[in-house]
């Protein structure tokens, strides 16, 4: 059978728009349109019969039931529903009436065609009102992460009233998804006693009240307030960039966390805040870095935010890292140069770690190994840290025999605190059991976060800077 034939039989079952006559031709001939291919078999059969050409309008169609007239004014209801939404890549659904999908099946079934000739009509009217969507805006299709994906219920509307009557495809025809945007950035924490993350009071589950005799009454734990401090880095970081964004809410990721006592310093830690349901995409992200560092009032930090793509989330929560520490040990009884000096010993050395005591009510128990890349001590307490530690412990203005400031580098996962305290013989090799002696960590710094392989910060990870300049091509 010759393609003409095909669309003979297509034609014989009734009236047939151009679309529909050559969607099941649509893998031929690339680069034209279905409303082209169409169009040319119907020219052809009326020239091989010689008889007059008779186009068929959508309103007329069996097939489509007026559908594939109404791409234009579908794209307008696209545009409407984005208009005030920032973004730069989108892609469009369609919804398609099982009445009318049963049409496109039985157009060529009855011309003796396979079931999956050329391509269903969803797909074309995704095309073709996708590439109008696009020409208003600006903006490019994407397939995988859109900026914006914009659903069309052909359902919602009636296709003869905009046809016949002009009627505009009312915006509930059209359901809109604005897709998270994502800043990404590195945090200091400078005081002490700061989460990461909202830490919801245990006692009274985040509600800030308890039951008393005559009904509830603040919480005695948390003081009423429903947390068990008064703020951490989320609080800090997000209010601000949810705003920038004009965004609904917004959710922290950060490459791992330190103990809420534990500073963060150095070159910071990554994070990623995840802004949901944002109308800006492409805030001016020195500024919103100044705005936040100004509001911290120097208890926390932020640097280097920059505009990054979903994939940074899981490359912040699951990217290989080490970590520097400096932490500020006492020890049970005076140590010498000389044996800080041991400590070289455990460089290069795979630690076995069971699950510390103080995180087993949440962390599995295990055993997990870790290797410590070098470790270097100086008696003492470096004046770096002294503000941290209780006076007492200090000793009148002469070095504390019984102190000392250790400095390690380990591999991700490595649990500081108790390769200095040895955590009752939980952790094997030990900075207490190489030099026999009980030791605790009294204040801890985090130095840096860097990948192991490689560094967090990959370059197709970010938005392209030509996208981040504040102007959206996609602005519709």
């Amino acid at each position: 059978m010759t393609i003409t034939d095909a669309a003979a039989d297509l034609l014989a079952g009734g009236p047939v728009c151009d679309a529909c006559l050559g969607r099941p031709f649509a893998d031929r001939s690339f680069g034209l349109r279905n409303e082209e291919r169409g169009r040319a078999l119907r020219t052809t059969l009326a020239l091989e019969a010689d008889e007059p050409y008779e186009p068929v309008d959508p309103v007329e169609c069996w097939v489509c039931e007026g559908y594939c007239g109404t791409f234009d004014a579908l794209a307008d209801a696209v545009v409407e529903t984005l208009d005030g939404v920032d973004f730069a890549t989108y892609q469009v659904g369609t919804v398609v009436p099982p009445l009318v999908e049963e049409n496109d099946r039985l157009l060529r079934e009855d011309a003796g065609m396979e079931p999956d000739a050329g391509e269903p009509l969803k797909r074309e009217v995704n095309r073709e009102v996708g590439r109008r969507v696009g020409a208003r805006t600006g903006a490019e299709v994407d397939f995988e992460r859109p900026d914006v994906l914009c659903v069309v219920d052909l359902s919602a509307f009636d296709p003869y009233a905009v046809l016949e009557d002009g009627d505009a495809v009312t915006a509930h025809a059209v359901d809109r998804q604005i897709n998270p945007a994502f800043v990404y950035g590195r945090y200091r924490k400078i005081e002490r006693d700061i989460p990461q993350t909202e830490w919801p009071c245990r006692e009274c589950g985040g509600s800030g009240t308890q039951l008393a005799d005559d009904g509830e009454e603040p919480c005695d734990y948390c003081g009423g307030s429903g947390y068990l401090y008064d703020t951490s880095i989320e609080e800090t970081v997000r209010p601000h960039v949810v705003d920038a964004m004009e965004g609904r809410e917004g959710t922290f990721h950060g490459a791992g966390r330190e103990d809420v006592d534990a500073r963060m310093l150095g070159t910071g830690r990554p994070f990623v805040l995840e802004v949901k349901h944002p109308y800006h995409r492409t805030p001016d992200v020195s500024a919103l870095e100044a705005e936040i560092n100004e509001a911290a009032a120097g208890a926390v930090e932020v640097e280097d935010l920059r505009l990054a793509t979903h994939d940074m989330v899981e490359r912040v929560k699951e990217h290989d890292a080490s970590k520097r520490y400096r932490a500020a040990v006492q020890f049970d009884e005076p140590v010498s140069v000389t044996a800080l000096d041991a400590l070289a010993e455990l460089e290069g050395t795979t630690v076995e770690q069971f699950t510390p005591q103080r995180v087993d009510h949440r962390r599995a128990e295990l055993t997990r190994e870790r290797t410590v890349y070098a470790i270097d001590g100086e008696p003492g307490i470096v004046d770096e840290m002294v503000d941290s530690v209780d006076e007492a412990v200090l000793g009148d203005g002469e070095v504390n025999a019984a102190t000392a400031t250790i400095e390690v580098h380990g591999a991700g996962g490595l649990y500081i605190k108790e390769l200095i305290s040895g955590d009752d013989g939980r952790t094997e090799p030990s900075v207490a059991g190489l030099l026999d002696t009980g030791a605790e960590v009294i204040a801890l710094d985090v130095l840096a976060v860097e990948g192991e392989d490689e560094p967090f910060e990959r370059a197709d990870f970010f938005v392209d800077e030509s996208d981040a300049d504040g102007e959206s091509g996609g602005d519709a």
